[in-house]
């Protein structure tokens, strides 16, 4: 054979070229949604493979259709499979239905700081204030900065720079990603007064502290760790018979009481034992967007609102829309989770294995308790069900679309139905279906990791598009995709 024919027989040669492959309409159509750059990208890598060998020619123009995001970030959804329900890792508590349409209404122009009658400008996010001050009535008045630790550190420059902060040793804390309270507050210009033991503080170790340049004194709820055996602590109404201010950190951000969280403190409690101040954050058992929530008397309230570090710190149109209509709307995702039934995510998790089982799946149904996460009720477990698959699923359901995040656990990857809603059954069993032949792949041994990966998207890629139609659908009725820390599977 001569040179010119192996040329000419060379299926990389059938491979479309660019331009011809943006003109399908597909992709036209995904450019004016995403952006020329995002779909162009995806065009390039189906080329590429096509040119590796991994599919053919003809099937360039559906992978880069199947490989096309569903927006134009870089942020992925997720099927919360883990168990925890505030999982800091992938975004702690899922909007409502109602917050996300508030959202979208709030995307275009509104009237967040301007009275439409009057004609002038008018108090931001006023709406949203009236809502939080309703729901905690207790509080004279409330403010809302970006998040729980700007809450604090507003309270720590208006009340204690130059001062003192009184707080018990066994409540300075190290709140996450390395940050540590302690740091936050001397941050701020003011100094810590430490009193008590780690395991035991008494009213007598704080009353002995105080002194003219006492700025406040701080109760932290440890909401991330449970300190058990000989211990003491001070109450927020002990604290309140003492003089200086007192500022109260819930961390959780559970506003009033919860029959499944009876240790759990709420700002209504707080604030009727006496706090001049509580703060709490809006994206945890609130389950609301990102947000620092700060609740009090009317006099320190309107101090922190006044200085000019609140305007650095103040949240935007969006989340003011949010945190409005999950503190008026139904009650969130995040609820609905923390307070499943465990009878139906049994029933769910043995349907569910079942229909994996008939497809040659090793799936089985066992008991799994979640917990709170986000640093709420530590050592509280939630009972509840999973399906137990093989530990190759891990990865493969991770790398899929939709992806699954499950937790590892004694050999095996645990799909905790709990932060699942039951409308995804479907579509979660769709995923592990799809992740089966990369597992079946993996074991055979035959082919190449990039093979394989061609293989499951082509296959996977009219089934993606079928069921990118029923997320869409299901979305609009208040689906959503909604965290097992560290312990995911990894």
């Amino acid at each position: 054979m001569t040179t010119a024919r192996r040329a000419a027989d060379d299926p990389r040669r059938r491979i479309p070229g660019t331009d011809s492959l943006l003109a399908d309409l597909r992709l036209a159509d995904a450019a004016r949604r995403l952006g020329h750059g995002v779909v162009k990208e995806a065009v390039h890598t189906a080329q590429r493979r096509a040119r590796g060998g991994e599919i053919p020619p003809e099937a360039v123009a559906d992978l880069a259709t199947a490989l096309l995001p569903r927006t134009a970030g870089t942020l992925r959804p997720v099927l919360n499979a883990t168990g925890v329900v505030l999982h800091t890792n992938l975004g702690r508590a899922p909007l409502s239905a109602a917050a996300v349409e508030a959202v979208q209404a709030a995307s275009g122009y509104v009237d967040v700081e301007f009275d439409t009658e009057s004609g002038t400008r008018a108090r931001r996010g006023r709406g949203t204030l009236a809502a939080l001050r309703a729901v905690v009535p207790r509080a004279e008045e409330v403010h809302v900065v970006n998040n729980g630790a700007a809450a604090l550190v507003l309270a720590a420059t208006v009340l204690a720079a130059g001062r003192e902060i009184v707080v018990s040793r066994g409540e300075l804390i190290e709140i996450g990603d390395g940050f540590r309270l302690p740091d936050l507050l001397v941050s701020t210009g003011a100094q810590l007064r430490e009193v008590g033991t780690t395991n035991r503080t008494h009213l007598d170790d704080y009353r002995r502290a105080i002194g003219p340049r006492t700025g406040f004194l701080l109760k932290i709820h440890p909401s991330n760790f449970r300190v058990e055996g000989f211990t003491s602590s001070v109450s927020v109404a002990d604290l309140a018979t003492l003089g200086p201010p007192v500022v109260a950190d819930i961390g959780s951000g559970l506003l009033t009481a919860d029959p499944v969280l009876p240790e759990e403190p709420d700002a209504d409690d707080w604030l009727a034992q006496g706090a001049d101040l509580v703060t709490a954050s809006g994206d945890k058992l609130l389950g609301g967007p990102q947000a620092g929530l700060l609740l009090g008397t009317r006099e320190v309230v309107d101090a922190l609102r006044a200085h000019p570090l609140a305007r650095a710190l103040r949240v935007d149109k969006l989340t003011l829309a949010a945190l409005e209509a999950t503190l008026l709307g139904p009650r969130p995702p995040a609820f609905t989770f923390l307070h499943a039934d465990a009878q139906e995510l049994r029933a769910r998790a043995e349907e569910l294995a079942r229909r994996l089982t008939a497809r040659q799946i090793p799936a089985g149904a066992v008991p799994s308790d979640g917990i709170v996460g986000g640093g709420g009720a530590p050592g509280v477990g939630l009972p509840g069900w999973a399906v137990r698959l093989p530990s190759g699923y891990t990865q493969a359901l991770r790398a899929g679309e939709p992806c699954v995040v499950g937790r590892a656990e004694r050999g095996h990857c645990l799909l905790d139905l709990r932060c699942v809603p039951a409308e995804r059954d479907g579509e979660l069993a769709g995923a592990v279906l799809r992740a089966s032949t990369v597992v079946e792949a993996e074991h055979a041994g035959g082919r190449s990791a990039a093979e394989r990966r061609g293989e499951a998207e082509r296959r996977g890629a009219a089934e993606q598009r079928g069921e990118a139609e029923q997320r869409s659908e299901a979305e609009r009725r208040g689906a959503g995709s909604q965290e097992r820390g560290q312990a995911a599977c990894e």
